[in-house]
């Protein structure tokens, strides 16, 4: 029995891999937009910290940028 599809598998990795680098710019604009709205309705720093790991959020440094845990 043969396949329909014959497909490379580094045409497969690479499909699959520019769908995690999608994801991943997708998430990260989602994560940015999320704790800027927390952190415009925070009361202070500390406020906005708590909310964010409630949230499950990474935070943002002084610039606006994203800071992940592991980054710290």
């Amino acid at each position: 029995m043969t396949w329909a599809r014959h497909a490379s598998p580094t045409l497969e990795q690479g499909r699959f891999a520019e769908a995690r680098a999608s994801e991943r710019m997708h998430y990260a604009v989602q994560n940015r937009k999320a704790a800027r709205t927390v952190a415009s309705h925070s009361a202070d720093v500390q406020d906005c910290a708590n909310l964010l790991a409630m949230l499950g959020l990474d935070t943002l440094d002084e610039n606006g940028a994203i800071k992940t845990p592991d980054a710290e």
